[in-house]
């Protein structure tokens, strides 16, 4: 079915659980609003078309993953706010009308969360009504190039916690990430293309695409890079060139490896005090062939620990005549967000809205951040994966443990 049939198909459904109405809230690009899926007019008829994530009970309930109550409907009608999860991917949100208000109520609308958020992403890719009503304005060619090869910004499997926020998310150009499991090992990109118009984008999308190519044909973390830097040289002539941190993760060991294009080093916080630069010898950015060295370094990180890795755009990023919003600024944040049990996607939801707002809501770069935590080398979905990505482990073991939701 087409998604406009989702909302009445699932209300239809639903009654077989007891519940008298089913409203579908998607979240936007940039997740400030949670957006009503069209479909079924009689059932929404008096529901507001767009909830504000900040300072509702709506919103609360994305930001944190849990099941709220909604305003009372009264005569024994109990209302709720229920997440919708796909894996670890907040999609939005479910209002939901019930008879009754017991575990079994709260186990079905869960169970239907998740059904409807496997639903809607399987329609991604072929649905311009799902793609306009997550957009808040219009989007420029490059960025439309960008979100259409990046993996889900939100991932979890009990062995790491991986999420990613890039801005302005309506113009982006250059900036492209990447993460990829094969088994143990967990592979993390971050690409920096110079510019920041479509060329910036094109150059962007073919290091990405080359570098993907590489890994999957068993290339090296040096071979991955030169990869890259072979499809720029040919297509651009060392006119175009793009940086970049190309890592591979050890889920086993917590042996962390890294080659470093011309790129900001990552960053590990530990502790949620202790944070380093992990010192690397930079070869040439990719696509200049300058020739220096490819160093392969290599960090032995500790569960809990985070790997931080970022384009220019997060740290440079000033308001007209003042300082820059600075590294320091950045990992303290992130530190302190952590600290208050915020989860990883939120953590990063709030750094974006926090640099956007430095630099008063007009970034002159694009700003990525890529964060992954070794969790530990255990494959089962955990409650420590559970509180980074706002998703409950708890229930049977009947596959959809991983879309239930829980208090971080």
């Amino acid at each position: 079915m087409p998604v406009e049939l989702l909302p009445a198909k699932a209300s239809e459904c639903a009654r077989a659980a007891d519940f008298r109405k089913v409203l579908i809230y998607v979240a936007d690009l940039q997740r400030n609003r949670l957006c009503l899926l069209a479909g079924h007019e009689e059932a929404a008829q008096g529901s507001e078309a767009e909830l504000p994530v900040e300072g509702t009970v709506a919103g609360r309930a994305y930001q944190y993953g849990d099941v709220l109550p909604a305003a009372p409907a009264g005569g024994g009608v109990f209302e709720w706010w229920v997440p919708v999860l796909d894996g670890a991917e907040r999609v939005g949100l479910l209002r939901v009308s019930a008879s009754h208000d017991d575990a079994n109520a709260r186990a079905d609308m869960e169970a239907l969360a998740a059904l409807i958020a496997l639903i809607i992403v399987s329609k991604r890719g072929t649905s311009d009504a799902l793609a306009k009503l997550e957009r808040a304005q219009p989007m420029s060619l490059a960025a439309e190039m960008q979100w259409n090869i990046l993996p889900p910004r939100t991932y979890a499997d009990g062995r790491v916690a991986i999420s990613a926020s890039l801005e302005p998310a309506y113009d982006i150009s250059g900036d492209v990430f990447e993460y990829a499991i094969d088994g143990p090992l967990v592979h993390l990109t971050i690409f920096d293309a110079m510019g920041h118009d479509t060329a910036a984008g094109l150059s962007g999308t073919l290091a990405l695409g080359a570098c993907r190519n590489a890994r999957r044909q068993g290339a090296d973390l040096v071979g991955k890079t030169e990869a890259v830097e072979a499809a720029l040289i040919e297509q651009y002539d060392h006119h175009r060139y793009v940086t970049g941190i190309v890592a591979t993760l050890d889920t086993r060991t917590g042996i962390l490896q890294w080659v470093n294009r011309g790129h900001h080093p990552p960053i590990i916080i530990r502790d949620n005090r202790w944070t380093t630069h992990l010192a690397c010898p930079p070869a040439h950015p990719m696509g200049t062939g300058l020739g220096l060295p490819c160093t392969v370094c290599q960090e032995h990180l500790q569960p809990g620990d985070r790997i931080v890795l970022y384009t220019d755009g997060i740290t440079e990023a000033r308001r007209p005549g003042g300082r820059e919003f600075g590294v320091d600024r950045f990992t303290d944040f992130l530190i302190r967000h952590h600290a208050d049990g915020l989860s990883v996607p939120e953590t990063l939801r709030r750094l974006i809205h926090a640099v956007l707002d430095y630099h008063d809501g007009h970034l002159q770069d694009d700003a990525t951040v890529l964060l992954c935590e070794w969790i530990g080398p255990a494959l089962e979905p955990d409650r420590k994966a559970a509180d980074l990505t706002g998703l409950s482990s708890d229930g049977p073991c009947d596959g959809s443990e991983q879309l239930r939701t829980a208090t971080p």
